[in-house]
């Protein structure tokens, strides 16, 4: 938990279309896999899409705090704007950190919380994207000067870049529905199962620090597959490939909504959030300082509010906290 950090997002529906595809080649030249049932909601077609996506306004009436521009360098502030990096939505699977709705508009809580930032520091946004693997090196070497892309706090990365934390997000499973499992609450309840998750993310380190606690406790291992994008992880749960997938708690919740055949099988544990910026950068505390005044004002419990995850608000922004791992 991106959290994080989790895989490029297609939306559901999109991910189906191509294992319907696949499924119905496959049963064609007398493949064993089967379809799924379609049990499950799905997302809202295209047309109806954004009446589920939460339109109230909860940024317009924020206010610049003076004290708080004056706190950004003089060349960012007399430039009136902030290079952001972070990764483009497609559809609406990322929500609720960030999506596109049917009129092409970037919406989320993510949209959401660093709009309110730039309005408190009275700057924009000069948005760029990446990927997840591509951000934080761009705020290493300037090409950013804010990463954004649901980056879980770890002790690796603060020897790097520096946090300015804004939410906690945890780490999750998503099974397919044919698993036996109902809860996961440890590795060692992966142990015999494929599990899939995103390279280069705290997810792929927690699997990798605990690859041993299987053989300790006399269990067959689990095995680990990688994937940048959501689709190929969909399709591996529908036909089987892919017993468990491992992704941030946010996401992996309304994929077991939207998602058919699939089921949410519990978090194992929480991480802090945080914009990420250079090493010893001037920004992480102003950006750090915005988070709390919008706490204190009330905009940020609107903001999760909105959204529908008050549980994932943070009581302080912290800049570099322990993440204990």
């Amino acid at each position: 938990m991106s959290t994080p950090g989790r895989p490029g997002r297609r939306s559901p529906l999109a991910a189906f279309a191509i294992a319907a595809a696949t499924l119905i080649l496959a049963t064609a030249c007398g493949s064993a896999a089967k379809q799924t049932s379609g049990a499950g909601t799905p997302v809202a077609a295209e047309g109806s899409a954004s009446a589920s996506v939460p339109t109230q306004d909860v940024v317009s009436d924020i206010q610049t705090d003076p004290a708080l521009k004056a706190e950004l360098p003089a060349a960012i502030a007399a430039r009136g704007t902030l290079l952001l990096g972070t990764t483009q939505p497609t559809g609406l699977a990322g929500l609720p950190h960030d999506g596109v709705d049917a009129a092409g508009k970037e919406v989320g809580l993510d949209v959401d919380l660093r709009d309110a930032i730039a309005k408190k520091l009275g700057v924009t946004w000069d948005v760029e994207y990446g990927t997840f693997q591509t951000i934080i090196p761009g705020t290493q070497n300037g090409k950013f000067d804010v990463g954004w892309g649901n980056f879980g706090v770890t002790k690796a990365r603060e020897q790097i870049v520096d946090f300015a934390t804004y939410l906690t997000d945890g780490q999750a499973f998503l099974g397919a529905s044919s698993v036996s499992a109902t809860k996961i609450s440890t590795l060692t309840d992966l142990c015999g199962y494929t599990v899939a998750t995103s390279p280069g993310s705290t997810f792929q380190q927690i699997l990798t620090d605990g690859a041993a606690k299987c053989s300790a406790a006399g269990k067959k291992p689990y095995t680990v597959q990688y994937f940048s994008d959501s689709a190929p992880i969909f399709l591996g749960l529908a036909n089987g490939k892919i017993d468990v997938m491992f992704g941030p708690t946010l996401s992996v919740k309304y994929d077991a909504s939207h998602v058919p055949d699939t089921k949410f099988l519990g978090q194992i544990s929480s991480t802090p959030v945080g914009a990420v910026t250079a090493k010893g950068s001037p920004l992480a505390k102003p950006l750090s300082d915005a988070v709390n005044a919008l706490i204190a004002d009330g905009s940020y419990a609107k903001i999760f509010a909105k959204w529908g995850v008050p549980d994932t608000a943070v009581k302080t922004s912290q800049v570099n906290p322990d993440p204990g791992f």
